[in-house]
């Protein structure tokens, strides 16, 4: 069976710090194929961008989030220069069993209408799965 990437966006990453849920359990408890965590190269890029113009909370969740990549280990997938992070998510799931973990409304609504799995935080406490169908 293949394995699933499932892909944090940057917004999802601030979640631990901002709401102090465990994303990485959460997570685990939904999914019950076998994954792995990515990330992209601009999600990194964008952290590092909140830590050096925002200050406080932003700035504060943003370091924490960055921390949670390096301890997890999770790869970043490169994405092509001139390309929105959003637009190099919705690419994503054509190159195979991709779910996306995300907060952000308008990218939501455009994965779950082009078919792909997302995972969001409800309630400010629990993450859930949308969309899902499973994989192969």
């Amino acid at each position: 069976m293949a394995i699933t990437h499932v892909v944090l966006d940057t917004n999802f990453l601030l979640i631990p710090y901002q709401f102090k849920v465990d994303i990485f359990s959460q997570i685990d408890r939904i999914l019950t194929v076998k994954y792995e965590f990515f990330v992209l190269d601009k999600t990194i890029d964008e952290l590092k961008k909140i830590i050096k113009e925002q200050k406080g909370k932003d700035r504060d969740a943003a370091r924490i989030a960055l921390k949670l990549v390096a301890i997890k280990n999770i790869k970043a997938i490169k994405t092509r220069s001139g390309v929105r992070t959003d637009d190099a998510i919705l690419e994503l799931p054509q190159k195979g069993n991709f779910i996306v973990a995300t907060q952000d409304k308008d990218l939501k609504r455009r994965l779950i209408n082009q078919g792909t799995a997302v995972i969001i935080l409800r309630q400010k406490k629990k993450i859930e799965i949308v969309n899902y169908k499973g994989f192969a």
